[in-house]
């Protein structure tokens, strides 16, 4: 009895979910063992990542268990650890003791998305957050109340100036929704702290190139830039970061903004687990053919964030979750083809269009060559979003939220409770003015 081909996929995005879901339907279960290994056990629907931040949707709406979306395929909830091609085995870890063991393959995919680069910038790695994962939403969505809970009393020591600065670096596609979800909620709940008011928010963006949003051309960038600009957000364009503290930032200027809270959405580079592979160089994505085939490995295959797939044209195909998902059809092919023998083919496929919610109601798209803003193209976004989502539970889930959203102001409870960075106890903080907050509070909950 011949033994079963281990198919082993890394990584539990789009990609990789989407890779076990079509091989399920290609291959029969006697002739094939997929294994799908995933840091979280859910599919996260990155599109919607600052509406969580934001407080538009509650945090479960746009995470699908990723069991529930596969059915033959064996999932292993652990981090990749290494990867070894030439044992044809792969190192992970899992558990409350992080223990490790050996996974063997006779094909891999590397689905593992990428993280974070911070191109050498003195202080950022250790001073901003992300936007890249559910927790990094959770945690921005925490600071920004947290800040505010720092700034209300009169006593803080912290400068309100400092704690109430936003700064948001990266003009694309991230940058630009994150900061127009911060602006959103902060406008919206900094009107429940009698000693603040909208205008002591600062919230800035800051970015590399000569106008925002790049991938949709100069117009829409343009266009985008006014609108942030018209709402009080200030934008920065051609300007880079040169330091980061835990009190302010530094532009290649000169210039110097004191904040506190700062939010990196400018670069990022494939996982540290694929750094040992020749193919990938700086923080590049790990170079493919036009089958997905890791060059010189027939055996290994790459997609989605952390792959660079020729486009035929002399360039890669963007790291996109409509390019993640139609490449995982056509990689999951292309293996099942190579296990029975038959010819692979290229992968093509022609952008459809990009879209960007800029907050207030508002956004901007270009669907087909077709360029449109404002109210049309932000209703089109959460449309199209929404029938993207996996699973009509969520859709409904998320379709209420928005409703309630319509009606409702921001929430602001705190889901986890830490200080603001550089925070201390109030030394100046009387015992007066702390039994006078405790009367009014007593009041309250009365």
């Amino acid at each position: 009895m011949s033994r079963k081909t281990r198919i082993l996929i890394l990584g539990g995005g789009f990609a990789g979910v989407e890779v076990a879901r079509v091989l399920e339907r290609l291959l029969e279960p006697r002739d094939a063992e997929i294994r799908l290994v995933s840091r979280d056990n859910f599919l996260l629907f990155t599109p919607m990542l600052h509406e969580v931040a934001a407080s538009d949707l509650d945090i479960t709406t746009i995470v699908n268990p990723i069991r529930k979306m596969v059915h033959q395929t064996e999932f292993i909830a652990a981090d990749v650890n290494a990867i070894d091609l030439i044992e044809q085995t792969v190192t992970i870890a899992h558990g409350a003791d992080r223990h490790t063991h050996l996974l063997g393959y006779d094909h891999v995919v590397l689905a593992l998305g990428s993280v974070p680069h911070f191109r050498g910038i003195t202080g950022l790695e250790q001073n901003a957050m992300r936007m890249k994962t559910l927790e990094d939403a959770i945690t921005l969505r925490n600071r920004m109340i947290a800040h505010l809970e720092e700034a209300e009393p009169d006593c803080s020591e912290i400068t309100r100036d400092a704690m109430l600065t936003m700064v948001v670096v990266g003009g694309g596609f991230a940058g630009v929704e994150t900061v127009s979800g911060i602006y959103d909620f902060m406008e919206s709940a900094v009107r429940a702290y009698p000693n603040l008011s909208p205008s002591m928010l600062r919230v800035v963006l800051i970015q590399a190139g000569s106008h925002l949003l790049p991938e949709l051309g100069s117009e829409l960038g343009v266009l985008t830039r006014d609108k942030l600009v018209s709402r009080g957000i200030e934008v920065l364009l051609n300007r880079r970061l040169t330091a980061v503290t835990p009190d302010d930032v530094t532009l290649d200027d000169g210039r110097l903004i004191p904040t506190k809270f700062v939010v990196w959405t400018g670069g990022n580079a494939a996982p540290p687990e694929l750094a040992h592979l020749t193919t990938a160089s700086n923080g590049a994505r790990v170079i493919t053919t036009r089958t997905m085939l890791v060059e010189g490995h027939p055996n290994v295959w790459a997609l989605g964030d952390c792959a660079r797939i020729p486009d035929g044209n002399g360039g890669y195909y963007p790291p996109t979750a409509q390019h993640a998902l139609r490449e995982a059809r056509v990689l999951a092919e292309n293996l099942a083809a190579s296990l029975q023998r038959r010819p692979m083919k290229e992968f093509t496929f022609n952008t459809i269009g990009q879209m960007a919610s800029i907050g207030r109601r508002s956004g901007v798209a270009q669907i087909l060559g077709y360029k449109c803003s404002g109210f049309a193209a932000w209703f089109m976004w959460r449309t199209v979003y929404l029938t993207k989502l996996p699973r009509w539970e969520k859709r409904i889930h998320v379709a209420l939220d928005w409703f309630l959203d319509l009606i409702f102001s921001k929430d602001t409870v705190q889901f986890m409770s830490f200080r603001a960075p550089g925070q201390g106890i109030p030394e100046k903080c009387s015992l007066e003015t702390s039994a006078s907050n405790a009367s009014s509070s007593s009041s309250q909950a009365e």
